[in-house]
């Protein structure tokens, strides 16, 4: 039974409280087995031995057959379902290992690659396809752990049929296949009960994965839409916690996903990964477009790697699609009762000489076999010739799922085949085959050997390994080329066509892609394959048969694990902690360097000291981003009015909006120096002429850049242009997210071409792209106070520098660098700060522009309040103004 603790969603959300209530932890195992999960400081405070004790004891276990050097990698792989065969005999179980899990492939696989050989160590955790009695669990989970290192999540019958048949096969699968439920018989309505489901059996697995872990040292492999909030519960009981996630099915373009209730919760959780693995790079582009559009994400290319900075925590896009177990099918083709098989397949067809085209299909609405019948229905309608000698044999694999749509999928097919055996069959001759009972595995390989073209025309589907086990059987062995009668200098032959909706389409360069949906295409790449020169066959499954047999299952986990531990290198030097509630939970990752501004250190510095340089940026730092209005409140004017009329502060707004625009909003400020547009403008006081950081440009340039951006502007609905004294800003904030950045892409190469010989910069920055004069940053103005500050022989004792963009960078640098050339009091107290946790020369850092307000005002109030207990002091700044 699930515990009480998650009796609602909210709670469940939050990931508080114990585990499920009838399961209890693994079974001791000799001698106070600990779990190694231990070796974590604080998680069993009740021991009553040190930790250093259990770390000790549970290595000792673990390894007590090993030898003085560090432990194993471990790896935990977690599914779904366990690679394991349960079956009941008299009053007990037996188990067995499921050869055709592709988790147990890839273990297997793995032990090919000479770089990993036997040094990891596997760990499984996952649910079983049978049902334990809840007295049984104890023994049950004791046997899988010793005699298969697996950990079971017993999950009771009702929350695993909301779970699985509910929210996983009603909900999700048929929108990552691109199933809107439109309608209740197109797909389930959303159902917060089988979310709420879903939740608590995710929760369930991360107890269970609790139970085993050891989170310094192992890594965690999450696979399928099963999981996808898996994470979220991992990284907050760990911040550090080495974890993968692997989707294997599609992943829907941005329209389809965002109709989902719970999308944001889904985006956020997967995002709690470090490693995010999809099949093709279509599935990758689709969720990096929801990051963006719903999360406002952008990624970035990382020497080769697709990476998203999710609150200062790189995750990392893998692509790559997943293999065929080599072994394993090649051991099925060697063994006896394959070749009997082939022999009779080659009799029955072969012999009468008829030519196989073969499908292999789970009976579901997602893999075509209707359009695939129709298709062949039409070759026969179109090419006469081929009646009598060609067979379609199609092999219905049973449903996983089960419903309305899956019997009404078999019905259809049945009746199809019907019709077109009664149209086009002969005595002795049966134009389609279907068999839809299970076949043993060899049988299948039988078929794929004979077979002279296999088809797949699924209209969606994530992977799909039928053609790539289609051309290894095709390869075949020196057996199978005496039954099939081939000489050893016989070169191999297949044909392929395959629905360009599969995951595995885009890596079959030699096969004939097609739209399933367009019966006539499907019937003529149908033709085409039966009609293709035998040399032309040779050459695309000698193309096929190089690719797979070099990409199967080992080299795919390989390469997952390796980008696993690269991506987390860093984990131990990263300070982190968690933020947010319930599914909103991440965590956050900075460098040990860069802390959180803290508020009394900054007032005790600022008390102490008698020379100070207050820099504040202003859109994105006193004012947010997304306000509508960009005018500064009556609030923000008397704070920097107070903090100004500080006769020993020197405080400066730079911004990059227009001077007339700054003149106007800050007429009532008398001593607030102004830097207007990136600093080229500066004005020292209220009273005080505008000067210009730089030498006057001549601005005939704008006459070039101002049509360009003109013409993008007619093009990208949402776009503006911004004309500044010295500056031409083209904006983009309103517009498409995707369709805006690819055209500011464009437009900023555009600019750089005609402007190639003029005295001016292209900067792309937050949705924008600005032209500005050379050599104009807001380090000028930095570097122009401090100038102005030692020509009065006065050295700054204290300098508070805040901003938002990269345009501030050049602040940060110049302030930080200031006492090396002697342009600061040796004892002076630097703060550079910016706003948000990312990447930065910036020391601190605050949250957001409310924070910086309150700090702001806050030095405001500690001015306002020395100098109403003290007498006037040197007015050293305001001499060093003048």
């Amino acid at each position: 039974m699930v515990s009480r603790s998650y009796s609602n969603l909210l709670e469940l959300a939050a990931g508080g409280g114990g585990g499920g209530g009838g399961e209890g932890p693994l079974p001791s195992l000799g001698r106070r087995r600990i779990p190694r999960v231990v070796t974590a400081s604080g998680i069993v405070p009740d021991l009553d031995y040190s930790d250093d004790d259990a770390a000790s004891a549970a290595s000792s276990s673990d390894h007590s057959s090993a030898h003085s050097h560090a432990p194993r990698e471990r790896a935990i792989i977690v599914a779904n379902q366990l690679p394991i065969r349960a079956s009941r005999r008299g009053g007990g179980w037996e188990f067995s290992w499921d050869e055709d899990s592709l988790l147990l492939q890839l273990r297997d696989s793995l032990r090919a690659h000479a770089d990993r050989a036997d040094d990891m160590e596997f760990v499984y955790v996952g649910g079983l396809r049978d049902d334990v009695p809840a007295g049984e669990h104890d023994e049950v989970a004791h046997h899988l752990l010793e005699g298969f290192r697996c950990v079971p999540t017993f999950l009771p019958a009702d929350l695993r049929s909301r779970f699985y048949h509910g929210f996983c096969k009603q909900q999700l699968w048929p929108l990552f296949h691109y199933m809107l439920p439109l309608s209740p018989e197109l797909g389930g309505r959303f159902d917060r009960a089988l979310w709420q489901a879903y939740v608590s059996v995710n929760k369930i697995f991360a107890d269970k994965i609790l139970e085993v872990i050891s989170p310094d040292e192992d890594y965690v492999w999450v696979h399928d839409y099963h999981l996808m909030i898996l994470p979220t519960f991992l990284r907050k009981r760990f911040n550090r916690v080495k974890l993968g996630f692997f989707l294997h099915s599609p992943f829907p373009s941005s329209e389809i996903y965002k109709t989902l209730p719970v999308r944001e919760e889904l985006l956020r959780s997967l995002l709690n990964a470090d490693l995010i693995g999809f099949h093709t790079f279509d599935y990758a582009r689709h969720f990096l477009s929801c990051c963006g559009r719903m999360l406002g994400l952008k990624y970035e290319s990382q020497r080769g790697y697709i990476a998203l900075e999710y609150y200062g925590r790189t995750v990392t896009i893998k692509i790559l699609p997943v293999g065929v177990h080599l072994e394993q099918l090649r051991s099925v083709l060697n063994l006896p009762e394959t070749g009997v098989k082939v022999a009779e397949l080659l009799k029955q067809f072969c012999d009468q000489n008829r030519l196989m085209l073969l499908g292999v299909d789970d009976m579901d609405i997602f893999k075509g076999i209707s359009l695939k019948l129709l298709a062949f229905e039409q070759l026969l309608m179109q090419h006469p010739e081929w009646r009598g000698r060609v067979v379609l044999v199609q092999i219905a694999n049973p449903a996983r799922g089960r419903g309305k749509d899956v019997k009404e999928v078999q019905d259809e097919s049945y009746a199809m085949v019907r019709r077109i055996n009664e149209a086009f069959g002969q005595p002795g001759y049966q134009p389609v085959i279907l068999i839809d009972r299970p076949l043993q595995f060899y049988e299948r390989m039988a078929y794929y050997v004979v077979a002279e073209c296999c088809l797949v025309t699924a209209v969606r589907d994530g992977m799909n390994l039928i053609p790539y086990e289609y051309v290894i059987a095709r390869q075949g062995n020196e057996k199978l080329d005496g039954i099939l009668g081939l000489g050893p200098s016989a070169r191999k032959k297949s044909m392929l066509v395959v629905s360009e909706f599969i995951g595995c389409s885009p890596s079959l360069s030699g096969a004939i892609r097609v739209n399933p949906w367009n019966i006539d295409a499907v019937a003529d790449a149908m033709d085409s394959a039966l009609e293709m020169p035998e040399g032309e066959k040779v050459l695309r499954h000698e193309k096929h048969h190089k690719y797979v047999s070099t990409h199967d299952v080992g080299y795919w986990a390989n390469s997952f694990l390796q980008d696993l531990e690269r991506t987390c290198l860093d984990h131990s030097r990263r300070r982190c902690w968690g933020i947010g509630f319930g599914l909103r939970f991440r965590v956050v990752a900075l460098d040990p360097n860069f802390k959180k501004l803290a508020v009394e250190h900054l007032v005790s510095a600022y008390r102490r000291t008698t020379t100070r340089i207050i820099l504040l940026d202003y859109d994105g730092t006193l004012m947010p981003q997304t306000s509508f209005g960009k005018s500064p409140s009556s609030k923000t004017i008397d704070m920097l009015n107070s903090l100004s009329r500080d006769q020993n502060n020197m405080v400066f707004l730079v911004s990059t909006k227009k001077r007339s625009t700054l003149e106007e909003w800050f007429s009532s400020c008398d001593n607030l120096g102004l830097a207007a547009e990136h600093g080229y403008f500066l004005r020292l006081k209220r009273d005080a002429e505008w000067e210009t950081c730089v030498p006057v440009t001549d601005r005939s340039w704008k006459q070039i850049a101002e049509p360009v951006m003109k013409t993008y502007t007619e093009t990208t609905d949402g776009s503006t242009i911004e004309d500044k004294e010295t500056a031409i800003v083209w904006s983009y904030e309103d517009a498409d997210p995707d369709f805006g950045s690819c055209q500011a892409k464009e437009l900023h190469d555009h600019l750089e071409s005609v402007l190639a010989n003029e005295p001016v910069t292209v900067k792309a920055g937050l949705n924008h792209v600005e032209v500005k004069p050379q050599g104009v940053s807001k380090g000028l103005v930095a570097k122009r106070l401090l100038s102005i500050i030692r020509e009065n022989s006065l050295l700054p004792d204290f300098v508070l520098c805040i901003g938002d963009d990269r345009s501030d960078e050049d602040m940060f640098e110049v302030i930080t660098t200031a006492a090396q050339d002697n342009c600061l009091s040796p004892d002076a107290e630097v703060f550079a700060c910016t706003v948000g946790r990312k990447p930065s020369k910036a020391k601190y850092y605050l949250d957001d522009p409310a924070d910086i307000v309150r700090l702001i005002q806050g030095l405001a109030n500690v001015s306002d309040e020395m100098h109403s207990t003290m007498p006037t002091p040197v007015d050293a700044a305001d001499t060093a103004l003048r």
